[in-house]
C-alpha cells in the first residue's frame, strides 16, 4: 500500500510540473494512475488541444474539471468510467473534432449532450452495450463526421436510416450489432457514397 501511495504523490508531483509548461498542446495519460483529483492541476492549461485519458480511474468527477479547456480538439476516454451524467460537461468543449468515450457507462441520454458538438469528424462510443437506434437518430445531425464507431451496443438494422445525413462518413463500425455486411452495403450504395471502410463487412 506504501508503495502505491508514493505512486500516487508522484504523479500528483508530475501533473504539478506540467502545469508550468503554459504552451503545451498535447498530453497523453493513457494507461497512467492518473485520478480525478489530479486533472485539476491541468485546468490552467488553455493551450491544450489533445488529452488522452484512458485510464480506469477517470470518472464524470475528472470531467468536470475540464470544462476550462475549451479549445480541446482531442478528448481521448476510451477506457475512463464515464456516464450519462458526465457528457454534460461536454457541452462547454464545442470545438472537440475526435471523442471517445468506450467505457460501458453511456446509455441514449448520454447522446443528447453529443449530438451539439457539430465540430465532431470523429465519434466512439463503442462497447457502451446500452447504446440504441435512438443514439443513432441523434448522432444524425453530427454531418461533419468522417468516423463512427457504435460497435458492441443495441443498434439494429431498422436504425441506420438515421445514417442517410451523415454524407461525409468514410468509416463506420457497428460490429457485434443487430446489423448485417448486407445491410451496411445497402447504405453505401443508397446513401452514403463515401462510404470505404465499414464493418460487419
Amino acid at each position: 500500500m506504501e508503495r502505491s501511495s508514493e505512486t500516487l504523490e508522484e504523479w500528483s508531483a508530475g501533473l504539478s510540473a506540467i502545469v508550468s509548461l503554459h504552451k503545451l498542446e498535447s498530453i497523453n495519460l493513457a494507461f497512467t494512475v492518473v485520478t480525478d483529483g489530479g486533472l485539476r492541476e491541468l485546468s490552467g492549461l488553455a493551450s491544450l488541444k489533445s488529452l488522452n485519458l484512458d485510464a480506469r480511474q477517470i470518472t464524470d468527477a475528472g470531467l468536470a474539471v475540464l470544462t476550462s479547456l475549451t479549445g480541446l480538439t482531442h478528448l481521448d476516454l476510451f477506457g475512463a468510467r464515464i456516464t450519462d451524467s458526465g457528457t454534460n460537461y461536454l457541452q462547454n468543449l464545442k470545438n472537440l473534432r475526435s471523442l471517445e468515450i468506450c467505457g460501458g457507462g453511456l446509455t441514449d441520454a448520454g447522446v443528447k449532450n453529443i449530438k451539439d458538438l457539430s465540430s465532431l469528424s470523429l465519434l466512439n462510443l463503442s462497447q457502451n452495450y446500452n447504446l440504441t437506434d435512438k443514439a443513432l437518430e441523434m448522432i444524425s445531425g453530427l454531418t461533419g463526421l468522417v468516423s463512427l464507431n457504435v460497435s458492441n451496443s443495441r443498434v439494429t438494422s431498422a436504425g441506420l436510416r438515421h445514417l442517410k445525413p451523415l454524407k461525409n462518413l468514410r468509416s463506420l463500425s457497428l460490429e457485434s450489432c443487430k446489423v448485417t455486411a448486407n445491410d451496411m452495403r445497402k447504405l453505401q450504395s443508397a446513401s452514403l457514397p463515401n462510404l470505404v471502410n465499414f464493418r460487419p463487412e
